[in-house]
Formats: structure tokens, sequence, C-alpha cells
């Protein structure tokens, strides 16, 4: 076996680690490839015979590349809108045309859509929220627990600098919520309520979670042709909601505007938001967000904080055999 055979076989056993590095930071399964092979191709190319450490080199190298990449889609998207952005059409009510155009890393749909499930949707949506280098922070200090003196050289800044990233991402990632305790609890179980019922296509269960009088106000992007903006009633809106929901396939409860309410991502990409406004036990108001000024403006954060805890890490975010034992020493 030759020396790049031998490094090729070495890099394999790397790879799982460096793409739930690159994926956590990129939020695509296909970036994510990008970004690994980009890192291959500058260790093919180095002479890391003096590296003590390739474990640390390596993810060095994966986050400088998805930071450059993070930098170069928010230069993309300041010039243009993104492809979400673009309206409602039919097929991309259940995500299926909107597969291929959704992310810039294009990759496989189905993977896509098992890699978003695996990490969870309103993650990947409250970190797209996220400047790319308090994104590549938050993602090595408190998903992987890489210490800021290794992550300050990553993204340019002093450890003390690189400190205040993750801790600004933290913070924007836990939101305010105006609820506490009892109350946002309940909220939480009317709006799980409500995607089973709408996932099952189950109208007694969205009568049962829908106040009598419920107004559903959406957006023209979020709704086919013909449809009204308001729709008013319980069975209006619940028989609506069993024709368009194949969407909730795609629906997480996360925090909108402080309050508990849905994102529906496909593969991770904000295409819509529910703002709910639950009364007693049903929901009284749905707004559907679709108009990508709104979505923008939109203040969105994760439901549980626990899972942003280093102490009490989500297993699909760790999954110890997507990870190499421990993140190595210093990098270079």
């Amino acid at each position: 076996m030759g020396e790049h055979d031998g490094l090729a076989e070495l890099f394999e056993t790397y790879r799982p680690h460096l793409r739930a590095v690159a994926h956590r930071m990129l939020g695509t399964g296909g970036e994510a490839d990008d970004a690994v092979q980009e890192t291959w191709l500058r260790l093919s190319c180095s002479d890391v015979g003096g590296v003590a450490n390739l474990g640390g080199w390596l993810t060095t190298v994966v986050s400088r590349v998805s930071l450059d990449m993070l930098r170069a889609r928010a230069r993309r998207e300041e010039a243009a809108p993104r492809p979400y952005d673009r309206g409602w059409d039919g097929q991309a009510v259940d995500g299926s045309a909107w597969d291929g155009r959704a992310r810039d890393g294009g990759g496989d749909p189905e993977q896509e859509a098992v890699l978003a499930d695996s990490v969870g949707r309103a993650l990947l949506v409250v970190l797209d929220t996220l400047p790319p280098a308090e994104r590549v922070a938050f993602v090595l200090h408190d998903v992987f627990a890489v210490p800021f003196d290794q992550i300050g050289p990553i993204v340019g800044r002093s450890p003390v600098a690189a400190k205040k990233l993750a801790s600004r991402a933290r913070h924007r990632l836990r939101g305010r919520p105006e609820a506490a305790g009892a109350e946002a609890a309940r909220h939480r179980r009317v709006v799980d309520a409500f995607l089973i019922a709408s996932r099952e296509g189950d109208m007694d269960a969205l009568m049962a979670v829908l106040a009598p009088e419920v107004v559903r106000r959406a957006d023209p992007a979020a709704l086919p042709p013909g449809l009204p903006a308001v729709v008013r009633g319980a069975r209006a809106v619940a028989q609506e909601t069993v024709v368009l929901g194949r969407r909730a396939r795609f629906a997480e409860p996360a925090l909108v505007n402080g309050a508990v309410g849905v994102v529906v991502a496909p593969h991770g990409r904000l295409l819509l938001a529910l703002a709910l406004a639950v009364e007693g036990e049903r929901i009284a108001e749905i707004d559907v967000v679709a108009d990508p000024a709104r979505l923008h403006a939109l203040d969105l954060a994760l439901l549980d904080p626990a899972l942003l805890d280093p102490a009490f890490p989500d297993p699909a975010f760790l999954d110890p055999a997507s990870l190499s034992p421990a993140f190595p020493g210093p990098a270079m």
C-alpha cells in the first residue's frame, strides 16, 4: 500500500466525525460532503508528517472550509433571495419539487430529510439565523466540546472573543419565551397535539384542539392559488389542514416571536412558520408566515434550552457512532 493509499484509509476513519461537524455548521448533507471532500484535497496536498494530532488538524480544516462556505452563502443571499423565498407552488407543499433547489448543497432528498430529522429541523432553522462566525463557534464548543483557545484561530478571533461569539449564539438559540412553567408546558402540549393530528389527517383530533372560532390567516405565498387569505371556524380550518397536511411531516415546534409555534422546514431550511395564539387548551389564532420579509423578521428560538447545555447533550447531536472518540488536542 502506497503512502497516499495509507493516508486515504486513515482519512476515512475521520470522515464520519468531519461530516458531523460540517453538517451542523452548514445544515445540509450535500454541503457537508463538499466540505469534507475539500478537507481531503487539502490533506492530500499537505505535508502532515510533523502533525502530532491529525484529527485536530482535520477538524480545524473542515471548520475553516465550512466557515468560508457560510460566508459565501451569506454573500449570495444578500444579492438574491433563497429559492424557498420565491413563493408557493403546488409541489412545494410536500417538499418534493422543493428538494432539489432548497439547499445550496443539493444532495439526495431522502438522505437530506433523514439528516434533518436526526439533528432537528428547529435547530437547523435557528442555526441558520446566526452569523457564520457565531454558528461555527457555537457548534464547535457547545456541540463538539472544542475549547475556545482552538476555536479562536479558526474564526480569526481571540479565545475570549470566540467565547463571546458562542455565548451570543447560545442566547439567540434560547430566545425569550413569553410563557413559563405550567403555562408554557400547556401551550407545548396543545401545539404537539395539533401537529400529530395534522400529520395523521385526523379531523376529530384537529377539531378538538382548535377553538370553535379559530382564525387562520396566511401570506399568499403559503397558499395554493384560490385559497382565501383568512379562514374562520374550526371545521373550515381543520378541513384545510387535512388537505394541506402533508407539510406537517416537515414541521417541528419552536419559539416564534417568544410563543410556542411551529417551523416548517423541509431538510432543515425554513419554508413556513406558524405563529399561534393558544387560549386554554385550544388554538385560537394561526398566522401562517411565508413572505420572505416576514420570515426573516421573525424571532425564532428553540423550545428546549437543555439541548444547548453541553452537560445535557442531545443524542442526535452526539451520536457516538458518528464521532471520533474525543476531540484531539491542538490542531496545528
